[in-house]
Formats: C-alpha cells, sequence, structure tokens
C-alpha cells in the first residue's frame, strides 16, 4: 500500500476498482461507439461524464482499436475557436502519431499551411498555429474531418460543454457542423452536455439540425444505496470505518453530484485515523470548510450578476423547486419588481448556467452554489 494512499480519487486517473459503478451507461456508451454510432451524453456538471468517456476509452475494445480525440468547448465564443480547439487536438493525438500522418496532416490542411514550419532534425511538420489565422474556419473544419478520413484507425471525437455552439455569434453553426459530421466515414462522435434542457432541445426537436442524429444516455445521480456501499468498502478495506449516516448527509446535501461527494469522502478520509470510524459531525465540518475554501470564487462568478438576477436567483434558492416563477405571489413574496423583469433575470440565470430547469421547475444548478447561496438567504 502506498503511504497517505487515498482512495477517493476526485482528479486524474481513476483505477478501475476505485471507480464508482455507472456500469449500465459504461455498456451503453461502449455498444454505441463500437456500432459506429453518435452518443449525446447528458448530465449536470459535475456528475463525471469526462470521467465515464475517460473510463470507458480505457477498455481495450476501445484502446486498441480507435483514435480517441477529447475537446472541451466550454470556454470558447466563436467558430473559429472551436475549430482552433480542435485543430490543436487532431493535431496531438493523430499527427504526431507518425511521420506520414504528420506530413498528411501539412498537406490536407491547406487553408492554414502557412502556420506550418518544419524540423529538420526530425524530418517533419512543425505546427504553430495562432487563432487569429484561422481566416477560413468553415473551410478548415472541412479540412480536418478530410484528414480524420484517413487516419489508420477510426477516430472517436468527444465535444465537452457541446451546448456551448448556440452562444456562437456565427449564423448556422449548428447546421454547418451537422453537414460536416455527417459526410466523415471514420469518424464518430460523443456530444457531452451540461445543460440538460438546451442539449434535450438541440437533438430532440425536429426543427434542429442534430435532430436524432445520435444516441442519448442521461447520467443522473450514482444511487445512494450504491454509492454508501462503495465507500464503506473502500474505508474498510483501508482499515478505517465510515457512519452510513454521514454518507447520506453529504450524498444528499450534495445532491448526488460525483465530484463533490467524492471530495468530502476523499477529506472525511484524511482525517480518519486509522482503526476509527468517521461520523456526521466530522463530514459536517469537511462541508462547511469546503464551501468556505470556494467563497471567494462564488463571489467572483456573482460579481458578473446584475442585483435583479441576483434577487431572483436569492428568491429561487429560497423556494426550489419553484415552477411559478413570474406569479404575483412569487413576485410579491420576495420583494421583486416585476413578474417581466423576473423573467427577463431567469433568461439570463439560464444562460449563465446558475440556474436550471426540469419539469418547469426552477432551481439552483449547482449544490455548492445553492449550500453557499443558502447561508445567506
Amino acid at each position: 500500500m502506498v503511504a497517505n494512499f487515498n482512495p477517493f480519487v476526485v482528479y486524474g486517473h481513476i483505477p478501475e476498482n476505485l471507480f464508482c459503478d455507472r456500469e449500465k451507461e459504461s455498456e451503453r456508451l461502449l455498444s454505441f461507439l463500437n456500432n459506429q454510432q453518435n452518443v449525446v451524453l447528458s448530465a449536470v456538471r459535475r456528475m463525471g461524464k469526462s470521467k465515464l468517456i475517460e473510463h470507458v476509452f480505457e477498455r481495450p475494445e476501445i484502446a486498441d482499436n480507435y483514435i480517441t480525440i477529447s475537446i472541451d468547448i466550454l470556454d470558447t465564443n466563436s467558430l473559429g475557436e472551436f475549430v482552433f480547439s480542435l485543430g490543436n487536438a487532431v493535431f496531438d493525438r493523430v499527427a504526431r502519431k507518425s511521420a506520414k500522418l504528420l506530413k498528411q496532416f501539412a498537406l490536407t490542411l491547406k487553408s492554414i499551411q502557412a502556420s506550418f514550419g518544419y524540423d529538420p532534425i526530425q524530418n517533419t511538420p512543425t505546427f504553430d498555429i495562432k487563432l487569429g489565422e484561422l481566416t477560413q474556419p468553415v473551410y478548415t473544419l472541412k479540412e480536418i474531418f478530410d484528414y480524420l478520413d484517413k487516419a489508420d484507425k477510426r477516430c472517436l471525437v468527444v465535444i465537452e460543454e457541446f451546448q456551448q455552439i448556440t452562444n456562437y455569434p456565427e449564423k448556422n453553426v449548428e447546421a454547418t457542423l451537422r453537414t460536416y459530421m455527417q459526410q466523415t466515414r471514420n469518424v464518430n462522435f460523443v456530444f457531452a452536455g451540461s445543460q440538460r434542457r438546451i442539449m434535450s432541445e438541440m437533438f430532440g426537436s425536429e426543427k434542429r439540425p442534430f435532430y436524432n442524429s445520435a444516441r442519448g444516455i442521461d447520467m443522473d445521480a450514482i444511487p445512494l444505496e450504491v454509492y454508501m456501499n462503495f465507500v464503506q468498502r473502500l474505508f474498510r478495506e483501508n482499515g478505517k470505518d465510515i457512519e452510513t449516516e454521514a454518507i447520506a448527509y453529504v450524498y444528499d446535501l450534495f445532491k448526488g453530484v460525483t465530484l463533490y461527494n467524492q471530495q468530502i469522502m476523499n477529506d472525511a478520509f484524511a482525517a480518519t485515523p486509522q482503526n476509527e470510524k468517521c461520523d456526521r459531525p466530522t463530514v459536517e465540518v469537511m462541508v462547511d470548510n469546503f464551501v468556505q475554501e470556494n467563497d471567494k470564487r462564488i463571489r467572483e462568478i456573482l460579481q458578473f450578476v446584475s442585483d435583479n438576477q441576483k434577487a431572483v436567483l436569492y428568491a429561487i434558492c429560497e423556494d426550489e423547486p419553484i415552477k411559478a416563477i413570474t406569479s404575483g405571489a412569487f413576485t410579491k413574496k420576495h420583494h421583486l419588481k416585476s413578474a417581466s423583469s423576473t423573467q427577463n433575470a431567469v433568461k439570463a440565470l439560464l444562460r449563465a448556467d446558475l440556474i436550471t430547469r426540469h419539469d418547469d421547475m426552477y432551481s439552483v444548478s449547482d449544490p455548492l452554489l445553492d449550500l453557499w447561496l443558502k447561508e445567506r438567504v
């Protein structure tokens, strides 16, 4: 056993024996990809989408037969930035594999050939693209997919936070991407998104270009009983124990969100001496410390939220889940300006992913933010 080993992995690679559940989701994702189908994977943020994908991609059925490429587009604001991220990822994951693929990459991406240098020692092209050099992003996008079609293995491209493309200023971005993705012969896609309402509209509405173009997997919280057994097993295998009440308290508080559960269990494990049992008061301290640790980050996020939007956010936090959000009763109770101003605030909060709407009920998206707000309501 490694000294000071903590089995509750929060960041980095998760070994098979420390990966909790997701057996059904794993098998579905593996089956869809092995049968050349695209997948839309939806879950709230921090529920473990990326870790599930990594977990499946490590399976020999995928690792031995596919080239896997992943990009996270949450911080992109245009189609040009999307293409920039994809181009760099394809260069790192595909072109670098061999001198032949490198040269082919340089020859195929004619729209940005000026970005290629030459390494006389390795006798291969080098790639040093700058965002400003993407003057024809649509054409470059086509070239990237043309290049992937020539790869020596089938490619799997993961696009995380895919709903971000709906915020790009260019016209018809969804239709453009759908067209080129549909034309590829050697690529399948995993569209992962945390804003489930938007992802559902993108892939479920007949009026949208991506309608019916991918098989769906919705990731909900790991069942409490399953997670409880997982936590207790890891504690006991390492000479410690934890009360079921302590696990349930954390699970309920963070609404089953995997990353937060793991973070508190990591802290609880570290605080529990060998041959002793962790109790609820101990994890309550861990939760309080965790909320305090994130105080500055949350304040920085909220400084970009208007006073009216903050008032509505606090009101939702106090009454969640809430349906009649523009009713006179809700407006009067929380001293909001008007139904119309509340409606405008809700639209802005949804765009910022600070609140979510599910079955016409509104609530705060992030359980950690929810806890922080509740302390101040």
